[in-house]
């Protein structure tokens, strides 16, 4: 199968989005680790241009990702005459990353977090709050509650999509005719304008009947509506992916589906400008949940279609770039919580503070990466292949294969 060089540099920018979402949160009012003192609601409406579709955006094409890498282990195995080998190999490459994260990136974003928002500060030092991360401390508490660690925090992604891989595997072991069915099924109904109203009236839906009742936590066992929206997108990839009809749908559509996405969020942004200190109505209530669901859908078909569209070749920059995304992502949010609280005490404006950590994040990111690839041992540990494995031609989930 031809590799998706459409889907690499997707999945390459809108972790580079996500990057620049969460360099964002400093300075916007919503609740995150660490606030600028200049936070104000001036960034929201830009940061909302993105906040419904990114992360159902990048379970999408992990789905397809998957349907991909599947089909190329079954082969393999078939033409060996031996075992699959899928499951394992997966879970080294998510699991290792996952826990190593937990243990030694994400700690200094929940230090800085104790630092900050602790009522009357933390002041016993860092390698103090380190042993007490490590054993469950259950004392960092403010009026909101209180800390849960260890965390994953931003690594949350890397859990789902682990837990929904194996879940998708079962399926495909299990019921393995349901899902050619399924694949056949959707290949016919999103061929056409059902390419935007099916997975629009699901997601509209599913915030309609589940936003209210569960909380959004990244806590995996009580996270109920973003394991509606989220595994059903990494499904729907995962169904679509050698569909060239729905691909041509997806094509056809990007016109309409950006006009869509544009008029929904300014809908979206006018709604909470209007409702910003007083409760709005259930109608309102109940119609913005559908213009989300909106907004989400055609932006993921605007983006898609038009990278379909375009059909960007592979180059030298691509090649560098699929294989240093998943080291990036680990590092990012860290990096960007530790040099925003070192920035602090200089008061730089938002203005030029702002694009200052956005470029110091990706420059040290970017150093990271470069070491990481360079030590055998640290390869496995931000989900790389071990040095001199023979890489692959499709991608997989996250840490697509180097060639």
């Amino acid at each position: 199968m031809q590799r998706r060089h459409d889907l690499d540099w997707v999945r390459v920018c809108a972790f580079g989005l996500l990057v620049l979402y969460h360099v964002g949160m400093y300075y916007v009012t919503w609740d995150w680790h660490v606030k600028s003192p200049g936070a104000s609601h001036a960034l929201e409406p830009f940061m909302m241009l993105s906040s419904p579709w990114r992360l159902s955006l990048l379970f999408l094409v992990s789905g397809c990702a998957t349907a991909f890498l599947l089909g190329k282990a079954r082969q393999a195995a078939d033409a060996a005459g031996g075992r699959m080998r899928f499951l394992g190999t997966r879970s080294w490459r998510l699991l290792v990353p996952l826990v190593f994260g937990m243990l030694v990136i994400v700690p200094p974003q929940s230090y800085y977090e104790v630092v900050e928002q602790l009522p009357g500060g933390y002041h016993e030092g860092y390698l103090a709050f380190y042993a007490r991360y490590l054993t469950g401390h259950d004392g960092f508490c403010d009026a909101d509650g209180c800390l849960e660690v260890p965390t994953w925090n931003h690594l949350w992604f890397v859990a789902y999509l682990w837990v929904y891989t194996v879940a998708l595997w079962l399926l495909w072991k299990l019921v393995p005719r349901a899902i050619n069915a399924a694949e056949r099924h959707l290949g016919r109904w999103l061929s056409g304008i059902g390419v935007l109203a099916g997975p629009v009236l699901f997601l509209g839906v599913a915030r309609v009947l589940m936003i209210g009742r569960f909380e959004q936590t990244h806590a995996l066992v009580d996270d109920w509506y973003n394991h509606v929206q989220y595994f059903g997108v990494f499904l729907l990839g995962f169904l679509i992916a050698r569909a060239d009809g729905v691909w041509d749908a997806i094509e056809r559509q990007r016109w309409p589906a950006l006009v869509a996405w544009l008029l929904s969020w300014a809908g979206l942004v006018a709604y909470f400008a209007h409702f910003a200190d007083a409760a709005p109505p259930d109608w309102a209530r109940m119609g913005m949940r559908m213009a989300w669901g909106l907004n989400q859908w055609c932006a993921i078909v605007a983006v898609l279609g038009f990278a379909r569209h375009w059909r960007p070749a592979d180059n030298r920059a691509l090649r560098y770039l699929v294989p240093a995304v998943f080291p990036v992502y680990i590092l990012h949010q860290t990096v960007t919580v530790v040099v925003a609280h070192q920035l602090k005490p200089l008061a730089i404006p938002p203005m030029v503070e702002g694009p200052l950590l956005v470029a110091i994040t990706f420059a040290a990111c970017f150093a990271g990466y470069e070491v990481i690839r360079r030590a055998g041992w640290l390869r496995p540990l931000f989900g790389l292949k071990r040095a001199g494995e023979v890489p692959s031609r499709n991608p997989e989930p996250l840490a697509w294969p180097e060639r």
